[in-house]
């Protein structure tokens, strides 16, 4: 336990400097540039790799030890920042800003390559829960994982504007580096009880193929997948609309602290999982969160009360962690520890596009058909018993009816023969255990 904690903090450093690098380079691209179009491109990119390059990460993973994977990750991303930094302090940030000149578009992609490598880190985690823990402490440790997660999420908020507004980015490049650095360098000390894995015999494969052969090779496994993307479907929605229903109700200044205080609800959620685990089925604890998630949804806008707004998220995010650690603990009991590092890979592609799919089809519909059609007459007369009056009542009726459809589809899932398939399995005895940890 002491040496999962270890990793646990390192990795969780790693995170939130990475994630603090990230949104400052978002920030200042924006106040530098002026340019939506530069800052959309950025942003889109990093998620469509994230969900790309999944799959590779779980299949590195898989062939090499858990701590050489992950010192890797942490080696690549200090030489992408370092590259960046000597970038920025070369040219200057006039050169590096101006978009008709290559250097931006350079410092960007030096700096989403490294944040993209960080997250290889992230997905050798779950793998190390396996390895370093008994099955019963599966579900605290997960929690554990979800409360670093919701940490950085609030520290990332809160910090990167403002080292942005008042440092500079050089000084945040600076920052970022110095941490990177310092847990790179505390990694190389952690030692791990773990031996070289095994010949995989999916190696000559493609990488969607062998991670898919991973999946398919667990009955019922695709299914938890999808089961716990339901959450990322809705969260595509918020994606889309939780920023501009919330800039309705506060100002700019408020609407960021009212994100930070709402992260608390990630913290507190991961903190009583690793307190009180997931019950005796997490596969049912995960579908109920899940349907308790699509009836906030559906609530929390149906009048424009900032505090029925806030409250509403702060329940959200406290239920995320939940979801999380329930799928996480599920994969790690069912899943033969040699291919977790796939399985992890493909669950994060197929959870990390589905809530961009989700956002870029709401977002449009939202747009053109649900705000104008609720701010004519016929629609305010038709909804207004519902969604009361207010400038947001177009917004409103997406997250409805998005909370609505996460309700069906969760109903859907409970009935289904793979949620009785993978209960049993889950309750049936452990996989094989590691090598590593059967010898010791």
């Amino acid at each position: 336990m002491r040496t999962f904690v270890r990793v646990l903090v390192n990795t969780g450093i790693a995170n939130v400097t990475t994630s603090y690098l990230w949104w400052s380079l978002i920030f200042w691209a924006y106040l530098q540039t002026g340019s939506v179009l530069a800052n959309g491109l950025i942003s889109g990119t990093y998620m469509l790799l994230v969900a790309a390059l999944s799959m590779v990460f779980g299949s590195i993973i898989d062939r090499h030890r858990k701590h050489a994977a992950m010192l890797i990750s942490a080696v690549v991303t200090t030489v992408a920042f370092t590259a960046a930094a000597v970038l920025y302090w070369s040219v200057g940030e006039e050169g590096v800003a101006d978009l008709h000149a290559p250097w931006f578009w350079i410092f960007s992609a030096v700096l989403l390559g490294g944040s993209l490598l960080e997250n290889m880190r992230s997905v050798a985690l779950s793998t190390t829960v396996t390895l370093l823990l008994p099955p019963e402490r599966h579900a605290n440790a997960n929690g554990l994982v979800g409360t670093v997660q919701g940490i950085g999420f609030v520290v990332t908020s809160v910090l990167s504007g403002l080292s942005v507004g008042l440092l500079g980015m050089g000084w945040t490049l600076a920052i970022a580096l110095a941490l990177t650095v310092l847990t790179m360098l505390d990694l190389l000390l952690i030692r791990m009880p773990e031996t070289r894995p095994a010949a995989d015999p999916n190696e000559k494969r493609a990488e969607l193929r062998a991670s898919i052969a991973a999946v398919v090779a667990v009955p019922g496994l695709f299914s938890l997948i999808c089961f716990s993307a339901l959450n990322n479907l809705l969260g595509g929605v918020y994606m889309a609309l939780i920023d501009p229903y919330g800039l309705t109700l506060f100002s700019v200044e408020a609407w960021g602290i009212v994100l930070a205080i709402s992260s608390s609800g990630f913290i507190i959620g991961g903190l009583v999982v690793a307190k009180a685990g997931l019950g005796a089925n997490p596969m049912r604890t995960m579908l109920r969160i899940v349907l308790v998630t699509g009836v906030l949804g559906a609530v929390f806008t149906l009048r424009e009360w900032a505090w029925l707004y806030i409250l509403g998220i702060w329940l959200w995010m406290l239920l995320m962690p939940v979801v999380e650690a329930a799928e996480q603990t599920v994969i790690q009991k069912v899943v033969p520890y040699e291919t977790q590092g796939r399985v992890f890979g493909f669950a994060m592609m197929f959870e990390a596009g589905s809530a961009p799919i989700t956002s870029f089809l709401v977002a449009p519909l939202a747009q053109f058909a649900l705000i104008p059609y609720l701010r004519s007459d016929e629609g305010r007369a038709t909804w207004r018993w519902l969604l009361g009056d207010g400038e947001a009542r177009g917004i409103a009726l997406a997250f409805l009816l998005a909370g609505i459809g996460t309700i069906a589809l969760t109903v859907i899932a409970f009935r289904s023969g793979a949620y009785r398939l993978l209960s049993r399995q889950y309750e049936a005895p452990s996989v094989v255990p590691p090598t590593a940890v059967a010898e010791a």
